[in-house]
């Protein structure tokens, strides 16, 4: 009991921000099962696909609606290796948290529009539909009283816009971003890490303005070679999709050039890889060594009411939810849902 009280300490003293942190859960296996839920797309009607795990037991009172970056989809928090180790959601639900995985439009099962129509705007309408699907039962016969959004990377972009612009949601999680990125390494990544995702012949015959990562492409971007296992890399790389080209431009412009993040009125917890050649390091003008640097860095872009919190997943690259060390990621985000939601 004296050691899982220290480890708990340790955990809720890393989190900086105004919340008091509690943190109390038990393992247990999960269920989940995959829907299609009916949303607005920037053409008219569409669906989105998503997967809802459950903890064993009465579902919970909230739910994480999670986000993928770009180029991948809901296998991000799924990753189909070895679920134990890397897969969000499960480990969520085995620790008492319900999730729901969105594949965004124009990647996984959902709905695929024209790339040049699927912009911030239109993935934050359709984000919006489903956080009302979530509190309606409409995914898995499920009443959500409380939604947390959370994204990573692009996905943190159109996670900001949509709680923004639409209040409706209790709280937001943003992973893998930062307010000054790495320009010199997101201008090379891009250039020499993709390529139209029609020349991919998983996606033949895509829309000449969606892209995909180039083969081999992922582990040098998204990942810190210290701390990852090179089957997870191969898991990324078999399960990698395709993101709209117009649609990422519009996420640089309201989530770092007009940051959406100041018009966001819940609480905010924001996580990093220490190593994330993209948004962190001297490139970057981001010091990610410790959460304390980061939030001095980051608060002036949130308001008050955000009462922001950050966190850094020590020697982490870019996808940290895929690093060896995640388990330390996730446990720093339940106490944070445990501290300012008493989940």
């Amino acid at each position: 009991m004296p050691v899982r009280l220290a480890v708990a300490l340790v955990t809720c003293l890393a989190l900086l921000g105004g919340c008091v942190a509690a943190h109390a859960s038990g393992a247990e296996s999960p269920s989940c099962t995959e829907t299609d839920l009916p949303v607005t797309g920037p053409d008219g009607p569409a669906t989105m696909h998503g997967q809802l795990c459950l903890p064993a037991g009465g579902p919970p009172a909230a739910v994480q609606l999670l986000v993928h970056g770009g180029t991948y989809n809901r296998y991000y928090w799924d990753l189909p290796y070895d679920p134990d180790r890397y897969s969000y959601q499960r480990d969520m639900a085995a620790h008492g948290y319900a999730t729901f995985a969105v594949d965004l439009l124009g990647t996984g099962r959902s709905t695929r529009p024209p790339a040049a129509r699927l912009l911030i705007g239109a993935e934050a309408a359709s984000l919006h539909d489903v956080v009302g699907h979530l509190r309606a039962g409409r995914a898995g016969g499920v009443r959500f009283g409380k939604v947390v959004i959370a994204g990573h990377s692009v996905g943190s972009g159109i996670v900001a816009f949509e709680a923004a612009r639409y209040h409706d949601v209790d709280g937001v999680i943003l992973t893998g971003i930062t307010h000054v990125p790495s320009v010199p390494a997101l201008t090379t990544g891009a250039g020499t890490g993709l390529e139209p995702a029609f020349l991919d012949r998983r996606f033949e015959g895509a829309d000449p303005a969606y892209f995909v990562t180039k083969p081999g492409a992922r582990a040098g971007l998204f990942y810190a070679k210290n701390d990852s296992d090179p089957r997870v890399i191969a898991a990324d790389e078999a399960t990698k999709d395709e993101v709209s080209a117009p649609g990422m431009a519009t996420v640089a412009v309201f989530g770092i050039v007009m940051p959406a993040t100041s018009g966001i009125t819940v609480p905010v917890f924001q996580a990093v890889g220490g190593s994330d050649v993209l948004f962190c390091g001297v490139l970057a003008l981001r010091d990610c060594s410790t959460a304390a640097s980061l939030r001095e860095q980051e608060a002036p872009y949130y308001s008050a009411a955000a009462n922001l919190t950050t966190y850094v997943l020590p020697g982490a690259g870019h996808s940290l939810a895929l690093h060896e060390n995640a388990g330390a990621y996730r446990d720093a985000t339940r106490a944070w849902l445990t501290a300012c939601f008493g989940l």
